[in-house]
């Protein structure tokens, strides 16, 4: 069976001034194929409140498949000052998924945002209502919380903090969720679903259900990551390791299952 040609994409960051309407009508079709519960109206207005997107692009024809808006935030944690990154609506179009022009682009970003103030931690927020959104965090960051192995509980205060200025109304303190209420958009149940095949193979995504059970009305796990010298030296090395490892499995002969 001949395999699909690879097609190069490519991830830009545009500040919010710079979006423009057409640009912010594609999104909100790449958007809407994936969540239900959501108008351009809503959409439009969470975007303004970012200050700039990630725009994933087919690199020959420009075609927008995928996006990852961005907020700054000066917190005080415990007396002292932090920088938060939040990102908020990601999505990118299912055949592409895998892809890691996103990441690269983020962390260039976050590179920016250390050289700003090298002497104030910085942490990478984001809040996760489906499982591939929670293993950008556990699957790349060193000291994250929360953490399938009860580790880095410390950071439990920086999300609180977080949440209570980007979210008073909607975190629950006892359940550790962003409830939004039934009226909130939420993953249509084709896309990303969880197996118990899944459950059982990965110890992440098993972590993931169990703190956020409600995931699939919408709720949001609230999540957070250390961008520290650690992370920024090793991050470039771990990445080209994982290109190496897909690259042989790609060159693999595949064997295919003759009853399928």
């Amino acid at each position: 069976m001949a395999s699909k040609k690879k097609v190069a994409l490519k991830a830009r960051y545009v500040p919010i001034s710079r979006v423009s309407v057409e640009l912010m009508r594609k999104m909100y079709d790449v958007y809407h194929r994936y969540y239900d519960n959501i108008s351009l109206d809503l959409f439009s207005k969470d975007m303004v409140e970012k200050n700039g997107v990630f725009v994933i692009e087919e690199r020959a024809t420009g075609r927008t498949v995928g996006f990852s808006t961005l907020k700054v935030l000066d917190m005080e944690v415990g007396g002292r000052r932090v920088t938060g990154v939040f990102s908020g609506d990601t999505i990118i179009e299912k055949e592409y998924w895998g892809t890691r022009v996103l990441q690269m682009q983020f962390f260039m970003k976050m590179i920016r945002e250390k050289l700003k103030r090298p002497h104030r931690p910085l942490f990478w927020l984001l809040i996760s209502k489906g499982y591939k959104t929670y293993l950008l965090l556990a699957n790349n960051f060193y000291t994250y919380h929360p953490h399938p192995e009860g580790r880095f509980d410390y950071l439990a205060e920086h999300v609180e903090n977080y949440c209570g200025t980007l979210f008073p109304e909607s975190f629950c303190q006892q359940r550790r969720l962003l409830d939004f209420g039934e009226g909130y958009t939420f993953l249509k149940e084709d896309v990303a679903g969880i197996t118990d095949d899944m459950r059982g193979s990965n110890a992440k995504i098993r972590f993931f259900e169990e703190c956020n059970p409600s995931w699939q009305r919408g709720t949001e796990l609230p999540c957070i990551g250390l961008v520290d010298s650690h992370l920024l030296l090793r991050y470039p090395f771990d990445l080209l390791r994982k290109r190496r490892r897909g690259t042989m499995a790609a060159a693999r002969p595949v064997a295919y299952d003759r009853a399928g």
